[in-house]
């Protein structure tokens, strides 16, 4: 049975992909993507867990050292995570290249070279390359997105927050990870979960997985 392709929502924070990822569940409770293959499994909360389990703040992002052994921890969970699901199809909230992402931003280039050489980032970065990733936009028009939750980390101003969203594309581009660009101006829930599942089912009707 050859599964569909498995569907990453990754991107700056406060960019709603969270209330994608719940908006997608509820599609496909709701209805049964096909009788060839079974519902998507969801992968949730890997960052949330880490910080939790390892006890790190949001304040320790921006602090190299710390943020370093964080990014690290999470691309590790990212990759397990995945593993679980090797027998099945998935959509999953975030993915390996947002802890290296982070890393980037607030470690620096040569710190993140040790994540980039890591088995892990090898083995996701394969699976990401045959599947769909939708990166939610970081734009001045999302602005009244931007709510501090007390668990993620905020940017410092809006430059700040389209500046990462910025950082994120150009990484995916390096690394030849194919990806498409989930607009604010797309701001209905149903409109968003049909803009996921458009090129979804493209890119599955294509056989380019």
């Amino acid at each position: 049975m050859s599964l569909p392709p498995n569907i990453y929502i990754v991107g700056a924070q406060c960019t709603g992909k969270t209330t994608l990822i719940n908006n997608l569940r509820q599609h496909f409770q709701s209805n049964s993507p096909s009788q060839q293959f079974p519902p998507p499994t969801f992968i949730t909360e890997v960052a949330r867990s880490v910080l939790k389990t390892h006890s790190f703040t949001a304040s320790d992002v921006i602090i190299p050292s710390r943020s370093l052994q964080l990014q690290h921890l999470i691309l590790l969970a990212q990759a397990s995570a995945e593993r679980e699901c090797s027998t099945q199809w998935f959509i999953s909230d975030r993915s390996g290249a947002d802890p290296i992402a982070y890393a980037l931003r607030y470690v620096g280039a040569e710190e993140t070279n040790k994540l980039l050489d890591s088995d892990e980032w090898t083995e996701i970065k394969d699976r990401m390359k045959k599947g769909v990733l939708i990166v939610c936009e970081a734009s001045e028009e999302a602005a009244s997105w931007l709510h501090n939750d007390g668990v993620r980390l905020m940017p410092k101003d809006i430059s700040d927050w389209v500046a990462f969203h910025t950082l994120f594309c150009d990484f995916l581009d390096k690394h030849g990870i194919e990806h498409v660009v989930l607009p604010p101006s797309i701001g209905e829930h149903e409109a968003r979960v049909e803009f996921v599942l458009r090129y979804w089912k493209s890119k599955f009707q294509s056989g380019s997985t």
